[in-house]
């Protein structure tokens, strides 16, 4: 969608930082809760969703692999409910055409049983336990010993949800300021002065929603040092037409407990193309249109926690630097859940950069963060199903936001 870029304000009610579907969530429920509240959304892109909205698969999860109690589990069951009505009500095509998590062998069934407790205990609509000789009934081509079936999961176009929700902040009265980054955020009196690369806005509140530049922001905004952000680039492979069939809907390894990343996963999108991925290697930049920012990684390489990751996970890092330079070492992986596919079936796919928040102690942040300076409100750690929640973070977020 075409939209013409308007002006920041020099004084408003709101700031919210990042036109991604979670910046643009919070500024939709914030005017939506207060009549005439005046909200501009500042994007540093030329276009809204630029990075980790419009770069992901487009899956809508289910709440199947979140800790009981974490905000991830909570948000992504009321999100995904209320994502499908939302896309009803906008006429954005939704798909629930479901996923299968596959169990390649038996060494990974202690690993599906706790997915099965999770889910079970997250309230997943419709989970189902399948046997070897069920798992054709949903994916004809795909093989196991076992698998979770979540016929909620499905897939939507974020892009397009989140035009909708830039849609909405501006009939609302509210402004989005397309390539007008903002650069740091300080308490001015009883206001917030948001410095951007126009000039400055003055406001009540601020929030920050900067995706994998959220952590410099907080830092300006006195907010603590961590956790940090480390940008992983995803890069995916596409699944040539004509093989397409193989695919039904979304087939997914059982994931790695030690690490907040799904594993390498078989997804019809909307537009009916199949994607095998995201690879998660650590980038050189956080920005998806550079291979390598020196800043960001001096950024990267001086934080402990880096280190501390890397020493720990070097074998994961490996294999993820190994799919990045032998794509069908990726296309093997996938074969232990589709035995029928080649690395010929396989062209290059899209790239992203997830922005993921990283302890000084070298741990990666497994559930949302969200933290308060003066006057500010900082999402410090939005990574997948942040997409899946948005309506439900906005929630969260307006309730903390001080007016």
């Amino acid at each position: 969608m075409q939209r013409k870029d308007a002006d920041p304000p020099r004084e408003c009610d709101v700031v919210v930082v990042g036109a991604g579907i979670i910046g643009l969530a919070v500024a939709r429920e914030l005017a939506e809760r207060h009549d005439g509240l005046r909200v501009t959304v500042l994007e540093r892109e030329a276009e809204i969703a630029a990075h980790q909205t419009g770069s992901s698969s487009g899956v809508i999860h289910a709440g199947v692999y979140y800790r009981p109690g974490s905000l991830k589990a909570r948000l992504c069951v009321e999100g995904a409910r209320d994502l499908y009505a939302y896309c009803d009500a906008r006429g954005i095509p939704a798909n629930a055409a479901g996923k299968l998590i596959v169990a390649a062998d038996e060494s990974e069934l202690p690993r599906l049983d706790e997915l099965e407790r999770r889910a079970r205990a997250n309230g997943v609509p419709g989970l189902r336990r399948l046997a070897a000789h069920q798992i054709a009934e949903i994916e004809p081509h795909a093989a196991g010993v076992a698998a979770l079936h979540s016929p909620r999961t499905g897939v939507v176009d974020f892009r397009a949800v989140a035009d909708a929700l830039a849609a909405d902040v501006e009939a609302g009265g509210g402004t989005v300021a397309l390539s007008c980054g903002a650069l740091a955020l300080a308490l001015d009196g009883q206001r917030t002065r948001v410095t951007h690369e126009r000039g400055t806005t003055q406001a009540r509140a601020a929030v920050s929603c900067a995706g994998a530049w959220s952590d410099r922001l907080a830092v300006a905004a006195g907010a603590a040092p961590e956790p940090r952000i480390i940008p992983f680039r995803g890069s995916f492979l596409r699944l040539r037409p004509e093989r397409a069939t193989l695919v039904r809907a979304n087939v997914f390894p059982v994931p790695d407990p030690e690490l907040p990343f799904l594993g390498a996963h078989l997804t019809r999108g909307h537009d009916g193309s199949v994607l095998l991925g995201p690879t998660a290697l650590i980038a050189g930049a956080r920005s998806p249109q550079r291979r390598v920012s020196w800043g960001d990684l001096r950024q990267t390489l001086a934080w402990p926690g880096t280190w501390r990751l890397a020493r720990r996970h070097w074998r994961a890092g490996a294999a993820e630097l190994g799919h990045a330079i032998r794509p069908r070492s990726l296309v093997a992986q996938a074969r232990r859940l589709v035995p029928e596919l080649r690395a010929a079936d396989f062209s290059a796919g899209p790239v992203g950069i997830r922005a993921q928040a990283l302890d000084r102690s070298g741990n990666l942040v497994d559930d949302f963060v969200v933290s308060r300076t003066a006057r500010c409100v900082h999402v410090r750690n939005a990574p997948s199903p942040a997409a899946t929640a948005a309506l439900a973070i906005a929630r969260l977020i307006a309730d903390e936001v001080e007016l």
